[in-house]
């Protein structure tokens, strides 16, 4: 494969085949280190588990643990038909009101956006109600996927009132969603937000380039402006290993 990556040997000369450290822990950790320090680079293909082993003299169970756990670190992914490949640095997020877009810019990520629907549709009940309106009342419906480097992060589903129907798409394809927002005069100042997780469906695997049924994050957000009414309604997913949520708790 062109970009298989084969590290330097200089990487296992210290590992103590004799001490008290597991070998798939060595191996795990001075693979971690080399993915960090980015000498093994995002994108990167590994060889397979058996050539590997075969380099460094360690059986083949013994690679195939370290493998597994950087994959559940999220530095590694396994994927059909390429492998075992670096992930691109995952995207922390600050459960602040933000946009993604503004998000992936402040954290050196390039964004990028394909616009997948924009379309006005009659509300559906579930939409009508987050945003106060009455079921069947005109709203704006867009669809977008959301990429960071290039790889994809989210797919973000929205809905917005009659007066924003006018958003176009190549609005939406260059800016952040709160950027344009912003500079049409609309403040959004609150939000409620809920987190979740469950497993992809439809299309949303093949957009996210993970497995068809695999886990994404949910997240649910009604925003509203200065005058406390509803201006958007957000359903965004993401790709667990590229994204994760923080927050800072405070004890009372």
């Amino acid at each position: 494969m062109s970009n298989e990556i084969h590290w330097p040997d200089r990487l296992f000369d210290d590992i103590d085949r004799n001490g008290p450290v597991p070998l798939y822990y060595q191996v795990s950790s001075r693979l971690e280190g080399a993915i960090r320090s980015g000498e093994i680079p995002p994108g990167a293909r590994l060889e397979n588990e058996i050539a590997i082993g075969e380099r460094l003299g360690l059986s083949r169970p013994t690679i195939r643990r370290a493998i597994q756990e950087l994959v559940d670190r999220g530095l590694l992914v396994r994927r059909r038909g390429i492998g075992t490949q670096v992930v691109q640095g995952q995207v922390t997020r600050q459960v602040e009101l933000t946009s993604l877009f503004d998000d992936l810019q402040s954290t050196q990520h390039a964004p990028g956006t394909t616009v997948l629907e924009h379309e006005v549709i009659p509300a559906p009940s579930n939409v009508a109600e987050r945003l106060g309106l009455t079921e069947g009342a005109d709203v704006l419906h867009i669809r977008r996927l959301r990429t960071a480097d290039n790889s994809p992060v989210a797919i973000l589903q929205n809905y917005f009132p009659a007066d924003v129907t006018d958003l176009t798409r190549e609005e939406l394809e260059e800016r952040g969603l709160y950027q344009i927002l912003r500079a049409r005069g609309v403040a959004i100042r609150v939000a409620n937000q809920r987190i979740g997780a469950r497993r992809a469906h439809d299309d949303e695997g093949r957009l996210l380039e993970i497995d068809r049924d695999g886990p994404v994050l949910l997240m649910e957000r009604t925003a509203f402006d200065n005058a406390g009414r509803a201006i958007e309604f957000g359903l965004h997913i993401y790709r667990p290993d590229r994204y994760s949520f923080e927050t800072t708790l405070v004890a009372k």
